[in-house]
């Protein structure tokens, strides 16, 4: 989730397309789509080790801030990580946005703003997991959405713009990447997600970050947790890894990405969450059948909205299709029940609540503004010592 570039503040979504968003989430994922032609682009890259799941304990937590950090003054960037040192997270999740480092043309870079981050991420013992996205006007061809959401007409440039990211960052302690957000999604993948597209990007990229940094640990990219519905061009998480891990692309990397929420459910009773590694038909297994047991899967965005134009749920018992948002008392609920039901899944290496703070006052009701842990004032909500107390319940438990 992003901020210039970022998925939620990316549009003011209408009532009507909201709802039928929302529809799709919860749709139950149609059958792994039909076979697919081996991707002509990139090479398989190193021989995938597949990894030991990590220990229950052996969580990393952290806060997803898109694309928002880059953009604020000194003393907001340090406030907003003075945040998730006080949380007790140890990682935060950010844009590295192509388009934002060559915006005009391939002539320059303009590293400073994400140079900024770093440091001061780095100065705070903040490891720093960087999600490498997002074209720049001039690399976008013949794609005619004017957003960078675009995919690269040619996923060689955008390998090779990795390749120098890996190659500034891993010096500075960056070796934590994430290749693209929420592919399957048209949102993020315009016009309508592609999986043999994306694989080819996935396999020249990950290529690109390994020649730039050998030690570098590559994630695919966070797969938005919807249901597959034609109509409004979305591709479900699992059949959207179906057609990439066919294709190969579970291969070349070491992680899956994944962004469950599970909202207006709470994460332990979410449809979303059992798509982990429980459900009938869950990320972890779909890997496995392709090649890659014991695949961790990071879970680079969950949360939950507290404003939207549509219904507000009181609690887990709510139902409807036109909700859009909950309670700042129930997010808080949530924040509390997604430490130690992400703990509890084996599989998973990860979780990064989504977001820092709101980035509208409440007169704008589009609900992808309002994920904060702040308020657009700055004012905590109460989810913000929620989360706080289930951090340190869950360090509490498995000490170091």
């Amino acid at each position: 989730m992003v901020g210039h570039s970022s998925k939620r503040q990316r549009l003011v979504v209408a009532v009507v397309s909201f709802v039928l968003a929302t529809v799709a989430t919860v749709i139950a994922a149609s059958s792994p789509s039909g076979s697919a032609s081996e991707t002509d682009g990139g090479s398989n890259g190193p021989t995938h080790r597949p990894p030991e799941p990590p220990k229950e304990h052996d969580l990393r937590l952290g806060l997803s801030y898109g694309d928002t950090l880059t953009w604020k003054s000194d003393e907001g960037l340090a406030a907003a990580l003075n945040d998730a040192v006080g949380l007790g997270t140890k990682w935060i999740r950010v844009d590295l946005s192509w388009n934002n480092i060559q915006p005009d043309s391939p002539a320059g870079y303009n590293w400073q703003r994400f140079d900024r981050v770093v440091k001061a991420a780095r100065e705070r013992n903040l490891d720093v997991l960087a999600t490498v996205a997002y074209t720049p006007k001039w690399a976008r061809g013949a794609c005619k959405d004017s957003r960078p959401t675009c995919p690269p007409a040619d996923p060689k440039k955008f390998a090779a713009f990795a390749k120098l990211a890996a190659q500034r960052y891993a010096p500075q302690g960056v070796h934590t990447w994430e290749i693209w957000n929420e592919p399957n999604i048209p949102q993020f993948w315009s016009p309508k997600p592609d999986a043999k597209a994306y694989t080819t990007l996935l396999k020249l990229t990950a290529k690109a970050l390994r020649e730039g940094d050998p030690n570098a640990y590559l994630m695919m990219a966070g797969l938005a947790a919807v249901g597959t519905w034609e109509p409004i061009k979305y591709v479900s998480h699992l059949d959207y890894l179906e057609q990439v891990s066919k294709l190969g692309g579970n291969k070349v990397v070491d992680a899956l990405s994944y962004h469950p929420y599970a909202w207006p459910q709470l994460p332990k009773d979410g449809k979303v969450f059992k798509e982990i590694s429980s459900a009938s038909e869950n990320l972890v297994g779909i890997a496995e059948r392709h090649g890659t047991p014991n695949m961790p899967v990071w879970l680079t965005e969950t949360g939950a909205p507290t404003n939207g134009p549509g219904t507000v749920a009181q609690n887990e018992k709510a139902h409807g299709k036109d909700i859009t948002h909950v309670t700042e008392e129930f997010q808080a609920r949530i924040a509390t029940d997604t430490v130690p039901t992400a703990a509890q899944d084996k599989y998973v290496a990860g979780m990064f609540w989504f977001a820092h703070q709101d980035s509208a006052t409440g007169a704008d009701k589009a609900h992808s503004k309002y994920y904060g842990l702040r308020r657009y004032d700055g004012t905590p909500k109460p989810a913000f010592a929620a989360l706080r107390t289930a951090i340190e319940e869950y360090k509490k438990k498995h000490p170091k």
